[in-house]
């Protein structure tokens, strides 16, 4: 292993977040393949593992820091409404119904969807390195969707999975277009920590009212799955990626986050037996090539 402070080290943790970020969906699928549990359980267990870090994080964050305001509660509740609390209800479901390569790659489409929707809120002109770089990511899922439905027993099923994932991509789209603001202002941790509390309490709202408390009660691989999820997928992942900008800069962690697609298309067909199509892989070449597009600093200004 690298010494912590250099930049290799940074690159190595960035790797192991986007590993970690590319086994939750192996995780899900292999919990729905195992038992009959349905999303929202199986997310608020997530949650619940998770909970002691988020609680610890939280602590630790708000040391000899400045009360929120009534308007930062407003904003970190959006926050983890939005990146938290819906974008993870809407890929459990989704995933549900279709392949976890399908999964990460329409995911990893939220680049292009903040480019978007900020371009439409700012009321400007979608510029043209942008507008290639859209054109790239969907006929990226295009290919990786019509290989999907060739194969697909229950084409309903996939459009259904499909729309709940892209949902997913768009509401975490909407919290990164939020954050900037709130995380200036009280910092990376402490806006993580709180976000991921209320989207905790969200979850949990969402399951006791569905559902009986008794769902909870599962078999054991149920919770191991549900365990690794909330340290492998969620907590360590999001303490990896912050060391690995620290390190080595956002732009050049977001370049390394690249390859979660394509580790998460290697698991499915490993772990899964998930088919890896030629078209599917060019598919997903062209979805990266997107997002490497548009993630790239502009010659003269920021993109």
């Amino acid at each position: 292993m690298p010494p912590s402070n250099t930049p290799l080290a940074g690159t190595v943790y960035a790797l192991l977040a986007a590993l970690g970020f590319s086994l939750k969906a192996i995780f899900v699928k292999l919990a729905y393949a195992w038992y009959a549990v349905d999303a929202i359980t199986l997310l608020a267990l997530r949650m619940l593992f998770a909970l002691p870090f988020f609680l610890a994080l939280a602590w630790h964050a708000q040391s000899g820091s400045a009360r929120l305001t009534a308007g930062d509660w407003l904003r970190v509740g959006w926050l983890g409404l939005t990146g938290y609390y819906l974008a993870s209800v809407l890929d459990f479901w989704g995933l549900a119904h279709i392949s976890a390569g399908l999964e990460r790659l329409i995911l990893f489409t939220y680049p292009t969807l903040v480019v978007v929707i900020g371009a439409w809120l700012g009321r400007r002109r979608i510029a043209r390195r942008e507008g290639v770089a859209l054109a790239l990511c969907y006929a990226g899922i295009a290919l990786a969707f019509a290989s999907d439905l060739r194969l697909a027993s229950d084409r309903g099923a996939l459009l259904l999975g499909s729309a709940l994932v892209f949902g997913s991509a768009v509401a975490y789209a909407l919290y990164l277009l939020a954050s900037g603001r709130t995380i200036a202002r009280l910092g990376t941790r402490r806006t993580a920590a709180y976000a991921m509390l209320v989207s905790t309490g969200l979850v949990l709202l969402h399951f006791l009212a569905a559902q009986p408390v008794s769902d909870l009660r599962q078999p054991a691989s149920i919770y191991g799955l549900a365990l690794a999820m909330a340290v492998f997928s969620t907590v360590l992942p999001s303490v990896l990626l912050a060391e690995a900008i620290k390190r080595s800069g956002a732009g050049r962690v977001a370049l390394i986050g690249s390859a979660g697609p394509i580790i998460t298309i290697y698991l499915g067909v490993v772990a899964l037996g998930e088919p890896a199509t030629a078209v599917q892989l060019a598919g997903a070449a062209l979805v990266l090539g997107g997002v490497f597009l548009v993630s790239r600093p502009a010659r003269a200004a920021p993109a």
